[in-house]
């Protein structure tokens, strides 16, 4: 008896990763120069993404305030950045301040503020020498007026970056960003039998932009807190013990060894 061909699913992606229509081509990888590629350049994720918990507890740890916790894991950002595009990394997405943050004392929550808009102004020069593009994902109509002065500007001074795409998200919550996703959809109108995965895809903030193929939690804890939740679907997960003021370009490299040693089959 012959085989009737299965019907499948018309809305159903040819690739897990494909990206939206239109979506703007993703940085050239950064030249690792002289040195010795870690992995094939085919074997390197294409976004890496990454959740930098542990700052409070390396503070405690070392009898700081946590304010100076927070200022170690800025520290240790400057030092993965550098490091990622020697790799040749294309897109580096950082989770700096969540939505749920803002149940944090003033004290920190400002502190943090201050520790973002400092960090944008001292190393705007530096990001531009490197070929670095800053993004920001979230909310950026609820923070004070000052932050986003200096996160326009650095959006600006950057914006010729080819090596490496940066996202930083700061007031960012991967709920709050599906809603709106869905306002936005709505806003224009598409008619519901119009919207599909790549619909979806577009009107996030991540919009023209590789889904993770990496995503790396520091400071022990398993589980993704909200964080790029539509993307990351087919991400491989990499969770370590090590706190994020302590996590360095060694560390780096492990994640990216492991992530090369994974098969990933995206249900084939």
């Amino acid at each position: 008896m012959a085989r009737v061909p299965l019907a499948r699913p018309t809305d159903a992606p040819p690739s897990a990763h494909d990206r939206a229509p239109g979506a703007d081509p993703t940085p050239a990888p950064g030249d690792p120069g002289s040195e010795t590629p870690l992995v094939p350049p085919e074997d390197l994720p294409r976004h890496v993404a990454i959740i930098m918990d542990g700052n409070r507890r390396w503070a405690r740890a070392h009898e700081l305030p946590e304010i100076e916790g927070h200022a170690a894991g800025v520290e240790a950002i400057r030092g993965i950045l550098r490091h990622a595009v020697r790799r040749g990394v294309p897109v580096l997405t950082l989770y700096a301040f969540s939505r749920e943050n803002w149940a944090r004392s003033d004290d920190e929550v400002a502190g943090l503020f201050g520790l973002l808009e400092g960090a944008i102004r001292s190393e705007t020069d530096e990001l531009r020498a490197q070929g670095v593009r800053v993004r920001l994902l979230g909310r950026l109509d609820e923070l004070p007026d000052e932050t986003r002065q200096s996160i326009g500007q650095a959006l600006d001074a950057t914006s010729a970056g080819e090596r490496l795409q940066l996202n930083i998200a700061f007031n960012y919550a991967g709920r709050t960003e599906l809603v709106d996703a869905v306002r936005r959809l709505v806003a224009q109108g598409v008619a519901p039998d119009s919207i599909d995965e790549a619909t979806v895809s577009a009107a996030l903030y991540t919009t023209g932009l590789p889904d993770p193929d990496l995503m790396i939690r520091t400071g022990c804890e398993q589980r993704i807190s909200n964080f790029l939740i539509w993307q990351s679907a087919y991400a491989e997960l990499y969770f370590c013990e090590t706190l994020w003021p302590d996590f360095g370009p060694e560390a780096f490299d492990r994640a990216l060894l492991e992530f090369a040693s994974r098969h990933r089959r995206f249900g084939r």
